[in-house]
């Protein structure tokens, strides 16, 4: 972005100094200064510490979003281990992560800018092995205490993460960002692919539901603790200004970017927690039923690698906005899913194109920002509200669903929120391409 100023130097030949240009020229310059990133210009784009880093991101993904990811599992037995409750009442456990591990971006995100790294990373791994140890001491019909330690606690924990984990590979990489975010969002599908199959075989084992959530919260402890030994930021800290919100507010292009994202996570979590209950109702065989999450998320790896290769040439809102349309087709294609090669084909390509959304975000985001130093609060704020939105998503869905399963009528709202998001993201795409001048935005 520099090379592209003029470089205006006293003394050397006919190039103008600062003195001689008049006040609108100096403002011009001023503004385009304003969208500069900071002066730390030079990126390493590699380096052992730098892919460290990248390896510690990835298992903080792995532990928080992508056990998150495997709420289907405790979807399918908390209705056996909770029988008093209904799927909406039950939904509110896995809402309240989604929300709160996206939503703590507001504080995170500042927090992270600020140079608070490291005690956002271990204050949330002491709080999600405590939270999950608690929930292995929960008792059957006891909806408060799975909801404070599954939903609450846990959500805390993971959010205390999410954000400076995905933030990590900018202090590293510029030219590579979409790529390394990419690489590092998918260290949640993996943990999507590998937690429902643990889980799975723990709680219908002879482990039981309390020791197998004991097995899987001292997994995670202990990788999240290596996490934080690999992780290092390079970068000096700056507090974020408190302007920043109001100057986000005034960006429009980036409050579509928001919105649409809002709608998009209130929809699109909904055949992410309900696949493996609607396998069972169909009468699918149970143990496939068990598989069929994390043959979703082994698609989204896969989803999320895939954007990294193809955002320089096409640009990161249009392959939003491709991969967005394939998750309204397949939202409504959920509802005729009734056998086995139909579900494993949903699962696949819903994988793709929600892991591709996903891993898109935040480069999206980061190339909406003005200034490299508010990359971090743009994201936080962003994902705040897209919290909210898997907040009441699945709880929506689940009422809509009612105790008879009637499996078009959250089909149906997931299809339209999903659509009204995707609308705004185009207009977003055509405020964008008029500011930048380019259809590659």
């Amino acid at each position: 972005m520099a090379a592209s100023l003029p470089d205006y130097r006293e003394g050397e030949g006919d190039t103008p100094t600062l003195h001689s240009m008049d006040d609108k020229e100096k403002q011009e310059i001023s503004v385009k200064e304003t969208v500069l990133p900071s002066s730390h210009q030079e990126f390493p784009e590699g380096g052992l510490q730098a892919w460290l880093s990248v390896l510690g991101a990835i298992l903080v993904q792995f532990c928080t979003f992508g056990y998150i990811s495997s709420f289907g599992v405790y979807q399918g037995y908390v209705a056996t281990y909770l029988t008093a409750y209904s799927s909406s009442e039950i939904g509110w456990i896995g809402s309240i992560q989604v929300m709160l591990i996206m939503s703590m971006g507001l504080f995170t995100g500042r927090a992270f800018d600020a140079g608070y790294f490291h005690h956002l990373v271990l204050g949330g791994t002491i709080l999600h092995g405590f939270a999950f140890f608690m929930l292995s001491l929960s008792h059957q019909d006891q909806y408060y205490q799975v909801f404070l330690t599954h939903g609450l606690l846990g959500g805390v924990g993971c959010g205390v993460m999410y954000i400076p984990s995905l933030g990590i590979p900018s202090h590293y990489f510029h030219r590579k960002r979409a790529l390394t975010m990419g690489i590092v969002s998918a260290g949640a599908s993996a943990g999507a692919v590998i937690h429902p199959i643990m889980l799975n075989r723990l709680f219908h084992g002879s482990f039981g539901f309390h020791n197998g959530v004991r097995a899987s919260a001292g997994m995670n402890l202990g990788l999240l603790l290596l996490a934080n030994v690999l992780m290092k930021p390079r970068l000096p800290p700056k507090k974020a200004a408190s302007i920043h919100v109001k100057a986000f507010i005034r960006d429009i292009p980036y409050v579509f970017v928001v919105f649409s994202g809002f709608l998009c996570m209130t929809a699109m979590f909904i055949p992410i927690f309900f696949l493996q209950l609607k396998v069972v109702k169909g009468g699918m065989n149970r143990t496939f039923a068990f598989y069929s999450i994390s043959i979703m998320n082994g698609a989204s790896v896969v989803g999320r690698l895939i954007p990294g290769f193809f955002v320089q040439r096409f640009g990161v809102i249009n392959l939003m906005v491709v991969n967005t349309f394939g998750i309204i087709a397949l939202m409504f294609c959920f509802m005729v899913v009734k056998t086995v090669a139909g579900v494993v084909c949903f699962a696949i390509f819903f994988g793709l194109f929600s892991g591709s959304v996903v891993t898109l975000m935040p480069p999206l985001l980061a190339s909406l920002a003005r200034d490299f130093n508010e990359i971090g609060a743009r994201m936080g704020l962003c994902f705040t509200l897209m919290g909210f939105g898997g907040l009441v998503g699945s709880p929506i869905a689940g009422a809509l669903l009612t105790s008879d399963y009637i499996w078009w009528r959250p089909v149906v709202f997931g299809g339209v929120v999903m659509t009204i998001g995707q609308l705004l993201m185009i207009i977003a795409r055509f405020l964008v391409v008029h500011r930048k001048g380019t259809q590659k935005v």
